[in-house]
């Protein structure tokens, strides 16, 4: 028989690896009917979840949803460059937004407009950024949430690394003395981000190193055009195994039970038991941007089955007929949801246009010689269009090589991008400087 093994050196956090049955099952404890049902692992999480809460969750995503149908309204218009619609993730973003601390920190995607609304993100904010007005939106420090990534999966490694710091510092105060607040990252993608290398990178490196980080994958079936079916084999909270941490696989339309999975996630990795992966499975109702047309490659049968699995319809539905919640409260919500896009549409359209000027004061902190460079080579040009007199287009033809001016089909008309916010929105040029991301 052989000896048993020495202990370790030095405790370590034990981790919990499911087994491929209890990995693959879809935790549900709200049936599109509103039933509510138990889960041994997950019900514990919610059971101080009543109809109060229960009823702000649903105005969330219901103010959620209209700002986001006000949003895509604005692009249609020509109000905003483009739009990424969030209908049908509600659940997944309100439910996994309301777990989080204040110390918590978020890593979006572009999607997540639910989540930056619940992290005290102001729509004006929200709305600069897909007006052109702004690269960023608001500070991450005022909020605790990145501003959104465009680039697919680059927000991974870098949750991963603010994980690994939170480890850090909680290491550093214990030397001290300290005691540390608990906190973790969250990072958000999709099914379409989940196949991106960085993502793969992000999550040996939160194994190796127990990082505190809960990876949210909401998939909502589509990557624009690729169906889920084409990119995995197997749901993806089975990949967490296989870097050797835990994987949950709840229904991305249930708000409740979206709340309890992310609570648990959260707990594990606060206290130091590593990372989490949690995927929502859930469905994109809209289009996947506002220049896209998903008739090309969805069926109208698949789009009607996700309807009725609608997560408002869900909750409306539960609220209705367990907590007795009447027609009152939901037209109250409507109203409120309404009144919230009003306020939307009139601060876009109080957004004054920008000078494309101070785009020049942005890229850098302190002044920078090719920047400067830049500055006087399209003040030079600009300075091309000064005499527009139509007399003085008669010699255009004589002008010998090098002295025609640029082409007036590209003039600063066409180069116009978005001013500044409207008063009372952080000043984009000084939004997710350095001081700020300390």
């Amino acid at each position: 028989m052989d000896a048993a093994p020495s202990s370790p050196a030095a405790p370590v956090p034990a981790r919990t690896v499911p087994t491929p049955e209890v990995r693959t099952r879809l935790v549900r404890l709200l049936d599109r009917d509103g039933r509510l049902s138990e889960d041994p692992v997950l019900s514990p999480y919610v059971r101080d979840v009543g109809a109060g809460e229960l009823r702000e969750l649903y105005r969330s995503m219901a103010l959620a949803r209209r700002f986001d149908e006000e949003a895509t309204n604005l692009q249609r218009q020509g109000q905003l460059v483009l739009w990424a619609p969030m209908r049908g993730q509600e659940a997944a973003q309100v439910g996994s937004a309301r777990a989080l601390r204040p110390a918590d920190h978020v890593f979006p995607t572009y999607r997540e407009h639910a989540v930056a609304i619940e992290r005290g993100v102001e729509p004006a904010e929200l709305l600069t950024v897909f007006r052109g007005h702004s690269a960023g939106g608001w500070r991450p420090s005022r909020h605790h949430m990145n501003v959104y990534s465009i680039v697919l999966g680059c927000q991974v490694p870098h949750a991963v690394g603010y994980a690994m710091g939170i480890d850090l510092d909680r290491r550093a105060a214990e030397a001290e003395g300290r005691e540390a607040e608990p906190a973790a990252a969250v990072v958000y993608f999709g099914d379409g981000t989940s196949t991106q290398g960085e993502v793969h990178e992000g999550m040996v490196f939160a194994a190796s190193y127990d990082a505190p980080v809960v990876f949210f994958v909401q998939n909502n079936q589509w990557a624009i055009s690729v169906p889920f079916s084409t990119q995995s084999r197997v749901p993806l909270a089975e990949r967490a195994a296989g870097y050797g941490f835990e994987g949950i696989r709840v229904d991305g339309n249930d708000v409740l039970a979206v709340l309890a999975a992310s609570r648990y996630a959260l707990e594990k990795a606060r206290a130091g038991q590593g990372p989490v992966l949690v995927e929502a499975e859930t469905y994109r109702l809209g289009a996947h941007t506002t220049a896209d047309d998903p008739t090309k490659y969805r069926r109208r049968e698949d789009e009607h089955h996700w309807s009725e699995l609608d997560p408002l319809l869900r909750l409306e539905a539960h609220l209705r007929e367990t907590h007795g919640t009447g027609d009152d409260f939901f037209a109250d919500v409507a109203a409120d949801a309404q009144a919230f896009a009003d306020q939307a549409r009139a601060l876009v359209l109080a957004m004054d246009p920008p000078a494309f000027e101070d785009f020049f004061d942005r890229p850098y902190a302190e002044p920078h010689s090719l920047v400067e460079e830049e500055r006087a080579w399209y003040a030079a040009y600009q300075a091309g269009f000064d005499d527009t007199d139509t007399d003085t287009h008669a010699d255009d033809d004589d002008a010998g090589p090098g002295t025609a001016g640029p082409d007036r089909g590209t003039q600063a008309a066409g180069l116009t991008v978005a001013a500044d916010p409207v008063a009372g929105v952080p000043d984009p040029r000084t939004a997710g400087t350095q001081e700020d991301l300390a």
